[in-house]
């Protein structure tokens, strides 16, 4: 097998300024290697909406995290996003996140860390958003709107917007360690 090289771009910082590029890339990088499969996350459907855009006519799951997270039987994807997003061909994914829901109620309860935030911390050496783009990756395969034996981009981001990108070979949550994090496509310097 031959040698494989390929551009990863390094943000200055991380957070919502790099959301267009960080699409750009990806979607650039899925055309290049024929990946249909793009999982973002997307609270409010802010990143959602211009993923919608630009992912158009892709398998693209916005992941919009897990109803009653902030407070009970609410969550803060904006009517008209997620009206947008579903127009252009975008599925909305309502789903408990892989890496911390039942570990985070012990944490509250016990005061004590789960595995669950032990991996999540651990991702985060590389970035917040490479974590994301791990974890919603997980959370669509749990929902069965991507498959595990199909190369899958994952998005996420540092507190609004996107700023990291991955091809992976996704899997699900209860199998986490056969996720392989093929390229990185972009991320910010830390």
């Amino acid at each position: 097998m031959a040698n494989i090289e390929c551009k990863t771009v390094y943000f200055e910082q991380p957070g919502r300024i790099n959301t267009d590029l960080t699409l750009k890339l990806a979607k650039e990088r899925a055309e290049q290697l024929g990946i249909d499969n793009i999982v973002v996350a997307s609270y409010t459907g802010y990143t959602g909406v211009k993923a919608s855009e630009i992912f158009k006519g892709d398998n693209l799951i916005v992941v919009a995290g897990v109803v009653g997270f902030r407070e009970p039987n609410t969550h803060r994807l904006l009517p008209e996003n997620r009206s947008i997003i579903e127009k252009n061909g975008g599925k909305i994914l309502f789903a408990t996140h892989a890496f911390g829901t039942l570990g985070r109620a012990v944490n509250r309860r016990f005061n004590t860390i789960q595995v669950d935030e032990i991996i999540a911390h651990v991702l985060r050496l590389f970035g917040s958003g490479v974590k994301v783009a791990c974890e919603v990756t997980c959370m669509a395969a749990d929902a069965g709107l991507i498959r595990t034996d199909e190369d899958a981009i994952g998005i996420g981001g540092s507190g609004g917007g996107a700023d990291a990108a991955l091809v992976l070979k996704p899997t699900n949550t209860h199998t986490f360690f056969d996720i392989r994090i093929k390229e990185i496509i972009c991320k910010p310097h830390l």
